[in-house]
C-alpha cells in the first residue's frame, strides 16, 4: 500500500496536466507592446503603441496589415468590437474613442474625454448595442463611458472608489460580462469587484483577498465562465516572482473569493482566460515571465512555458491560444 499510493499519486498528477505543447509559432514580429487582441474572421487583430493597429491571419500568417490610427504616437491598450467595427481608445489625456471599420480600416473618433486623469484600462462589448470601457478618475468616483443603442455617454452611478484605488491596462481584460452581469475589477491600494446587474442596472461592491496595498498590487485580470464562476488574477508587478495570494476565484458571482494555490504558482500574471466549454474547470494564464495551465478550476497550477514578454492571451479554440506582448504575437497548439 505504501508503494501504490505514490504511484497512484503520480498518475493522477500526470492526467491533472496532461496536456503538452504541440507547436508554438510566432506570426507577427514587430516593434510594439500589445497589450489588446480581439479574434474575427480567422485573424488576430490588436492595437498597440506608436498608435499600430492591425491584424494577422491564423490560416496565412503571411496575410498582414496594419495601419497607424493617428500622426500622433498614441498608445492603445485597449481593444473591443461589435459586428462590423472594431474600437480602440488610447491611454493618458485627451482621450479619443477611434471606430474603425472591419471591411475597409477607415476610422473615426466617436469620443473624447478630456479630463487629465483620462486613462482607459479597458474596452468591452457585452453584445452589439452595448459596450463600456474603464477609465481611471480624478474625482474618486468610478468612472465608465457606456454605448448604448449608438449613444456614448459617461454612464451615472454613485460608487466611489478608495483611496489609492485604480485599475491596471495590462491586457484589457479587467472587465467581464454575461448577458445577466458586467465585472469591473480594480487594483492598487484596494482592489475590488464592482458587479452590474443588468436588469436592475445596480452596482455591487465585492471586496477580495488578493494582494493589494500599494499602487503596484491588486487584480489584473478576471474571466467568468457563467453567471457563477469566476477567476481573478494579479500580482504585484514590481515584485513580479511574489506568488503569494495573487490567484482567486469564487462560485457566487463574485460576490465572495477564495484564494488559489498562494505560493505554488509562477508569478505575477496580467491576464487569465477560461478554457471554452470547460465551465471554468480548465484556464490559461499569461505573465510577463511565464504561461501556465490549470484544470482544475484554478486550484493548482503548472508552468507550461518560460515564454517571456508576453502579456494578453485567447483562446482560439479548444486546443489553440494566442498570445501577444513586446514585439511579437505567437499561436500555441496544446496536445491533450
Amino acid at each position: 500500500m505504501k508503494k501504490i499510493l505514490p504511484l497512484l499519486l503520480l498518475f493522477l498528477g500526470i492526467f491533472t496536466f496532461s496536456q503538452q505543447i504541440e507547436s508554438f509559432k510566432t506570426i507577427l514580429n514587430d516593434k510594439i507592446s500589445i497589450r489588446a487582441i480581439e479574434l474575427d474572421d480567422d485573424k488576430v487583430w490588436y492595437s498597440g503603441t506608436d498608435s499600430k493597429f492591425g491584424f494577422v491571419d491564423l490560416i496565412d500568417p503571411e496575410h498582414q496589415k496594419q495601419i497607424k490610427l493617428s500622426d500622433e504616437k498614441l498608445q492603445f491598450r485597449t481593444l473591443a468590437q461589435d459586428e462590423d467595427y472594431f474600437y480602440a481608445a488610447n491611454i493618458e489625456s485627451p482621450a479619443r474613442f477611434f471606430k474603425i471599420d472591419k471591411k475597409n480600416f477607415t476610422h473615426q473618433i466617436v469620443f473624447n474625454d478630456i479630463s487629465k486623469a483620462a486613462f482607459y484600462d479597458a474596452f468591452h462589448f457585452v453584445h452589439n448595442q452595448l459596450a463600456f470601457a474603464f477609465s481611471d478618475t480624478d474625482d474618486n468616483r468610478l468612472k465608465l463611458v457606456v454605448y448604448k443603442n449608438g449613444e456614448w455617454s459617461f454612464f451615472k452611478n454613485d460608487i466611489r472608489l478608495n483611496t489609492g484605488e485604480a485599475a491596471f491596462a495590462a491586457s484589457n481584460t479587467n472587465i467581464a460580462s454575461t448577458k445577466k452581469y458586467l465585472w469591473i475589477a480594480t487594483g492598487g491600494k484596494s482592489s475590488r469587484i464592482l458587479r452590474l446587474n443588468f436588469k436592475e442596472n445596480k452596482i455591487d461592491v465585492f471586496n477580495t483577498p488578493i494582494i493589494q496595498g500599494e499602487s503596484s498590487q491588486g487584480i489584473y485580470s478576471i474571466d467568468f465562465s457563467d453567471d457563477k464562476f469566476g477567476i481573478a488574477v494579479g500580482g504585484d508587478y514590481t515584485k513580479q516572482e511574489a506568488n503569494i495570494d495573487n490567484i482567486t476565484t469564487t462560485n457566487d458571482g463574485g460576490e465572495t473569493w477564495q484564494i488559489q494555490a498562494s505560493g505554488k504558482n509562477a508569478g505575477y500574471t496580467t491576464c487569465v482566460k477560461i478554457k471554452p466549454n470547460s465551465k471554468g474547470k480548465e484556464i490559461i494564464a499569461v505573465g510577463d515571465q511565464h504561461i501556465s495551465y490549470s484544470s482544475d478550476y484554478g486550484k493548482t497550477w503548472k508552468k507550461i512555458s518560460d515564454e517571456k514578454g508576453f502579456f494578453v492571451c485567447q483562446w482560439i479554440d479548444t486546443n489553440t491560444v494566442v498570445f501577444a506582448g513586446k514585439d511579437k504575437i505567437s499561436v500555441m497548439k496544446l496536445k491533450f
